[in-house]
């Protein structure tokens, strides 16, 4: 298991570096670092006035060279003016050239200052990060059990009128967007148009104090998309484990049904289940940028949103290497979690 873990960890590395450096490529292209500078100057810069700005910053440099810099690996590049200013990735603002460290990457920490919101990009991403995670949190103890409920009533008894009732249910929460369920959820419970007024459109004030009324829509609405794939993927794996053979055996030995179900059935038909809602985590990540931006709960995801609107390369970059980090964790722990529940994988 050792060698296993290693062997992954490798890869994750690995494959880490080659999905920022496509971000880093894309984001470093010349008419989005054009855009980054008319955007700090003014939308008049002539050619020239682009390059001088560019230049002195490093924008111009070679992309190696930057993705190192960025990195941590190589020596920021420091460029003095005419007028005396030190400009570089490890000068920030109100801060000299002497205080300033050599090398100021990624790894060192240093992730860079937001254009768009005037912070360090690590505080930034820290904090929406955390309200992101308060709403994963609450969708997930909210949408697994209930999906895992679902699914494993469906699959005990295949092709019954339950099996069709929930199976239903579950197709239509999956095939419903986030974006049309949570307009339905604001009209008909926070709209004054309707009158039930139970709930708050917005989750602004969650933010700071989170209550159910004016965070269960959000919870909901992301909840119920994610609910109905999990939902199907048990009652599959459970409508194939209720038909092993193993199950037979023990229901003419005079097993009753719920101990086949809860001792013989149930763990191995969670198998499949499980990397499903190890999944769930990158979705939830990312795939929040639709419900946050509707319910104007300033996460994660709106705060990719504002960085790919207002052209902020260096808080885009920092969402990346998050949103990277969180898929190749959970999916290492998914690779783990499904040797340990299924004896049969080797991993020689």
């Amino acid at each position: 298991m050792g060698l296993f873990i290693l062997r992954r960890l490798g890869v994750m590395l690995l494959t880490a570096l080659c999905l920022t450096f496509v971000v880093f490529f894309m984001t470093n292209l010349y008419p989005n670092l054009e855009k980054l500078a008319k955007t700090q100057g003014n939308f008049r810069m002539t050619e020239s006035e682009v390059a001088s700005f560019l230049e002195p910053r490093g924008y111009l440099q070679p992309l190696p060279v930057k993705y190192g810099e960025w990195l941590g690996v190589l020596p920021s590049m420091r460029t003095v003016t005419e007028d005396g200013t030190v400009l570089g990735r490890c000068i920030l603002p109100g801060m000299s050239a002497e205080e300033a460290p050599k090398y100021c990457g990624i790894l060192q920490g240093h992730w860079g200052w937001s254009t768009v919101f005037k912070k360090e990009v690590g505080s930034i991403v820290s904090q929406r990060l955390g309200l992101t995670g308060t709403l994963m949190l609450w969708v997930m103890i909210l949408m697994v059990p209930s999906a895992l409920i679902i699914g494993v009533l469906a699959g005990m008894k295949e092709g019954s009128g339950l099996d069709r009732s929930l199976s239903t249910v579950s197709i239509t929460t999956t095939a419903t967007p986030e974006y049309v369920s949570g307009v339905l959820f604001i009209a008909i419970f926070a709209s004054s148009a309707v009158g039930l007024k139970w709930f708050k459109g917005t989750a602004t004030k969650a933010m700071e104090e989170p209550t159910f009324e004016n965070f269960f829509l959000p919870v909901l609405t992301i909840a119920l998309y994610g609910m109905g794939y999990i939902a199907r993927m048990t009652r599959a794996s459970m409508a194939e484990v209720m038909t092993a053979q193993y199950i037979r055996t023990a229901r003419l030995k005079g097993v009753s049904f719920p101990n086949i179900v809860m001792k013989h059935a149930l763990r191995n038909a969670l198998i499949a289940p499980f990397t499903v809602i190890m999944l769930q985590f990158p979705w939830l990540l990312n795939g929040v940028v639709i419900v946050e931006t509707l319910f104007n709960y300033k996460g994660f995801g709106w705060t990719l949103v504002q960085a790919a609107d207002n052209n902020d390369i260096e808080l885009l970059l920092g969402v990346s290497v998050v949103s990277v980090f969180v898929v190749l964790v959970t999916q290492l722990i998914s690779d783990i979690g499904y040797v340990y529940l299924n004896p049969r994988i080797s991993v020689t």
